[in-house]
């Protein structure tokens, strides 16, 4: 369990590379440490849990038994303040996502970011690909379009005009 947390956390760490101008608050990679924490903490009490049994120890497994347990609180806590505070976070991630979607140029690397999310996910926008309307890009441009990252990836003749929305 503690290699896959390992593993987990550092995808999560690799992964925030890609979209590090969308998280521009550093601590957005402080639940992929956390894993890697609780990885090594696993490993540690899982060590102590097998030596206890191995010596067949009563203080040792007692001790494993308490630790359980407070990592069992520390879950429960967990799982409850996540989901008090979801709306917050999803938010937050709304409110930095349309300030990068604002700074877009279609040249700057936040124009890059963008368009490799857009593309990736599949989606356009924050939302949908009406919250282009309220860009700067899109007032400038005058050509009542999105960018091309919008478009469905099996649509060839995409131009990204809005008067054309099932090609998005």
């Amino acid at each position: 369990a503690a290699a896959g947390l390992s593993y987990v956390g550092a995808y999560v760490i690799n992964t925030y590379k890609s979209y590090d101008n969308f998280l521009q608050d550093k601590y957005a990679l402080l639940p992929a440490v956390i894993i890697i924490c609780v990885a090594v903490v696993m490993f540690i009490i899982g060590l102590i849990g097998c030596c206890a049994t191995f010596r067949e120890s009563r203080v040792g497994l007692g001790l494993f038994l308490a630790i359980i347990l407070v990592i069992f609180i520390a879950e429960v806590s967990a799982f409850v303040l996540g989901f008090v505070y979801r709306e917050k976070v999803k938010t937050d991630v709304q409110g930095t996502m349309r300030s990068v979607f604002e700074k877009y140029d279609g040249k700057n690397p936040e124009s890059t970011v963008v368009d490799y999310l857009q593309e990736q996910l599949r989606c356009c926008g924050v939302k949908n690909y009406s919250d282009w309307t309220t860009t700067q890009w899109f007032n400038s441009t005058g050509n009542n379009s999105v960018p091309l990252s919008c478009c469905r990836q099996d649509m060839k003749n995409c131009t990204g005009r809005l008067d054309q929305p099932q090609e998005l």
